[in-house]
């Protein structure tokens, strides 16, 4: 009956001069139109309420229940930490419709350590213990709290227009993106074995560089890989009058901070995007004391494999040549450890990142849809990509800026928080708006019946 109640008005939509396309585009607008004020809410309440990476415990009970009050099979709790052996608050929730293909949607759910400076009536006040004393505030400062409201409010809208698509959607609601374990965890407890092998896996990502209300679109590389290295510059400690008596660490990683930077200008491609930021350098207790140590901690971004394997040894040759060249014998080299968390690059499928920039197109208006950039930071979607069955992976910017404010700040260089900032603030209503459309709508183009 519903679908003979739909051919019927869609016949009459073809015989008032009005396009199926644009008949079913306009049926979505209202329909999340009814939705608005409930998802605002809800994204309020979230911003309100953010928690640390592994520790998303209400966030996910109120998500997880939402998808099953809206008719998803939900598993809660789900996804295993290696290194605590404690499980994570993922969800997966499964709506399956018949034939076709099985896409995946993922959300993350985490906050981060940041205390909120916005000024928002509905501003963080959350705070936590540091592990040293003190505290810090919790802060939604990457737009986390926007991803779940989009993620819940398409969630609403495929499960009402189950009529017009066929297949199977598994939403993927993700704990510590922030920490690049919770990919991993979910994928570690069997995701793609305990639930319907996925044909594609989507998700979105906001963005201080689009208006609200538009999004934008990349084929290939999005999201540079991200390795970090930890330097220990050993040397021959002593009285600070006397240098020559000793090996100085801080002379020598000095050397070693300063040379590292010819990585990026002298060796790499200058069109291959690439990072290399030392980030910490601690040495030392008192003015007039050498030490034995210096210590440098490095973040690494590059853009694939072997470029990847060609800057990190770089770094070795580097910094044990400059070590070397200062005298410093072989029993007391550098020592230099790669972290075991490394984060390869989020490179979207080609085709399937084609075939969603056309369904944005035609959804949004092509004047709402813009081209895409990569940029150099990283997160773990891209692990979604390597298990397999290896589906193709496709990720979008959702625009979250003020349109007056991103125009002044490329015009007249004034400063525009984005995320991770504590002044990070999105415009919510056209971005929520505007990504459950957009998602909804790539979803449901690969679904076609």
């Amino acid at each position: 009956m519903r679908f003979a109640v739909r051919t019927a008005v869609l016949s009459l939509a073809a015989a008032l001069g009005v396009s199926a396309p644009l008949f079913a585009q306009n049926d979505l607008d209202q329909r999340i139109n009814k939705e608005a004020d409930s998802l605002l809410a809800t994204y309020k309440h979230l911003h309100e309420n953010p928690e640390l990476s592994t520790q998303e415990k209400e966030t996910s009970a109120l998500i997880a229940a939402e998808l099953k009050k809206t008719g998803y099979e939900v598993t809660d709790h789900f996804g295993q930490y290696a290194e605590s052996g404690l499980n994570a608050y993922g969800i997966v929730a499964v709506l399956k419709n018949g034939p076709g293909p099985v896409v995946y949607v993922r959300t993350d759910m985490d906050a981060l350590p940041i205390t909120e400076n916005t000024g928002l009536p509905y501003a963080s006040h959350v705070k936590v213990a540091r592990p040293g004393g003190g505290e810090v505030g919790v802060m939604h400062a990457c737009g986390h709290d926007l991803h779940m409201t989009v993620f819940l409010g398409t969630a609403h809208m495929l499960a009402e227009l189950k009529d017009r698509w066929s297949g199977t959607v598994v939403l993927i609601g993700q704990p510590a993106e922030e920490t690049v374990a919770g990919a991993q965890a979910m994928l570690r407890a069997g995701l793609y074995t305990k639930f319907p092998k996925p044909d594609f896996v989507l998700a979105l990502h906001d963005t201080a560089a689009v208006p609200a209300g538009k999004v934008s679109w990349h084929a290939g590389p999005l999201l540079a890989g991200a390795d970090s290295v930890d330097i220990t510059v050993r040397g021959y400690g002593g009285h600070g009058a006397a240098p020559q008596a000793g090996k100085d660490p801080i002379v020598i990683a000095s050397e070693i901070v300063v040379a590292l930077q010819t990585i990026v200008s002298r060796e790499m491609d200058p069109q291959l995007p690439t990072v290399v930021t030392v980030g910490s350098f601690h040495a030392g207790t008192k003015h007039n004391i050498i030490p034995d140590e210096a210590h440098l901690q490095l973040t690494v971004r590059t853009m694939n494999p072997a470029h990847r394997e060609k800057v990190l040894e770089a770094i070795t040759r580097i910094t044990n040549g400059i070590a070397a060249a200062a005298g410093v014998p072989a029993e007391r080299a550098p020592i230099i450890e790669v972290a075991a968390d490394h984060v390869p690059a989020t490179i979207n499928d080609l085709a399937l990142t084609n075939r969603v920039g056309a369904s944005l197109e035609r959804a949004l208006g092509k004047e709402n849809v813009l081209a895409g950039e990569p940029i150099m930071a990283s997160e773990d979607f891209s692990l979604f990509a390597l298990e397999e069955p290896r589906p193709p992976i496709s990720m979008f910017w959702l625009g979250a800026a003020d349109p007056g404010k991103l125009k002044d700040a490329k015009e007249k260089g004034t400063r525009l928080p984005g995320p991770h900032s504590s002044e990070f603030a999105p415009v919510p209503d056209p971005a929520i708006r505007t990504g459950v459309k957009a998602m909804t709508s790539a979803v449901m183009d690969l679904l076609k019946k």
